[in-house]
């Protein structure tokens, strides 16, 4: 059955802006400072997840010696925040997405495993502060993404039940958070992912959110 739609919750990285590259390379960077023998294909596997968790499983499996691992987070979320304060840019459909809607009346999120620091930089860096109603950070949860939690928290936020909101995310691991709080979910995925059997559980599937139009939602009622 589907469920009338009354909020749209955005994911930030990857959804608003194309940070993953900045995330990519704020980690070889600095982990590989750490003697972590990480590849390009191997930051595709910590995709979606906080930074913490991802200096977390990287430390499990090759553990260094020095900075702490919340040390070395912290290290590259000032990195990554850094490159979007000097090249960010909203990715393609977005202030259009927003903007449609706006129009339609439907309350507007943000839910991201992000610090609230870079959602600070980030929608200052896109013109989109006060985009949204609200926003809300799984920083100071017990668990980032896939854990639902961040998005329960921005629908309780919006005075919306979760049910009748959408969660726009292009990851696998936001997809769970999503499903997981019993939300409609689009996926967004980008062109690394977009072959990824495990987008399957999406209820919906777009290439970018220039296809996110009036006559697109109309068809989700």
């Amino acid at each position: 059955m589907t469920h009338i739609i009354q909020a749209v919750i955005f994911d930030m990285d990857g959804v608003l802006v194309d940070s993953e590259p900045f995330w990519q390379q704020a980690e070889l960077e600095i982990l590989s400072d750490r003697g972590v023998p990480l590849t390009f294909e191997d930051t595709l596997k910590t995709q979606g997840l906080r930074i913490d968790q991802v200096v977390t499983y990287w430390y499990q499996r090759h553990p260094w010696t020095g900075a702490t691992p919340p040390q070395v987070a912290d290290t590259i979320l000032h990195r990554v925040v850094e490159l979007i304060r000097t090249q960010g840019s909203p990715l393609p459909g977005v202030e259009q997405a927003i903007r449609t809607i706006h129009q339609r009346g439907w309350a507007l999120g943000l839910a991201t495993s992000s610090p609230s620091l870079l959602v600070e930089a980030t929608l200052e860096r896109l013109g989109l502060t006060g985009a949204f109603s609200v926003t809300r950070s799984a920083e100071s949860l017990p668990y980032g993404k896939p854990h639902p939690q961040v998005y329960l928290d921005a629908a309780s936020g919006l005075q919306v039940p979760p049910e009748h909101c959408m969660a726009i995310e292009d990851s696998f691991n936001g997809l769970l958070a999503a499903k997981s709080a019993r939300m409609t979910a689009l996926a967004v995925p980008d062109p690394h992912h977009r072959d990824d059997p495990r987008f399957v559980i999406a209820d919906h599937r777009l290439d970018n959110l220039t296809q996110l139009t009036e006559s697109w939602l109309d068809g989700l009622s």
